[in-house]
């Protein structure tokens, strides 16, 4: 079990507002040395804390200008594997959460339009028959994206 402290909650929130800044940025601030910032990330990343760094990009910009949020219902809870597999193939699929509530998945999509969508729903989402039925929701803006602030660590 990693021991999570102040410092390693500072780093991560550092990292959460730019992971590509320099760790001699991130120390200076923290006032730590440029080692400890380096040695920490490392040992986060080997605990699992830390898995890699990603891009934030406007799809938007790129043609894909239609993001859904499709609540899925599964005609069981043990094809929730299958069903799993078959949706990872989709390029369209962004995000896939197993939940409690209304919907075995929810599911987030990016489309070039909402004819694009529809095309996308009935000829691959609606044709998987582990999915017994679906409800869409079409996201009309995103004025907030945001990662959560990393909490204070436990004592």
């Amino acid at each position: 079990m990693y021991e999570f402290d102040k410092v390693d909650r500072d780093i991560l929130n550092k990292l959460l507002e730019d992971s590509r800044r320099p760790f001699q940025d991130i120390a200076r601030e923290l006032v730590v040395s440029g080692g400890t910032i380096h040695v920490r990330v490392n040992k986060m990343k080997e605990a699992g804390i830390l898995k890699g760094s990603r891009a934030i990009v406007d799809f938007n910009k790129l043609g894909l200008e239609v993001v859904a949020f499709v609540g899925v219902n599964l005609v069981s809870a043990g094809v929730y594997p299958i069903a799993l597999e078959k949706l990872k193939k989709f390029s369209q699929i962004t995000e896939v959460h197993y939940t409690t509530g209304t919907y075995s998945m929810f599911v987030k999509v990016v489309a070039e339009s909402t004819r694009e969508l529809h095309l996308f729903l009935i000829e691959k989402l609606q044709s998987i028959p582990e999915i017994q039925s679906t409800e869409t929701l079409i996201s009309l803006d995103n004025p907030l994206l945001r990662d959560p602030e990393i909490p204070e660590p436990k004592e």
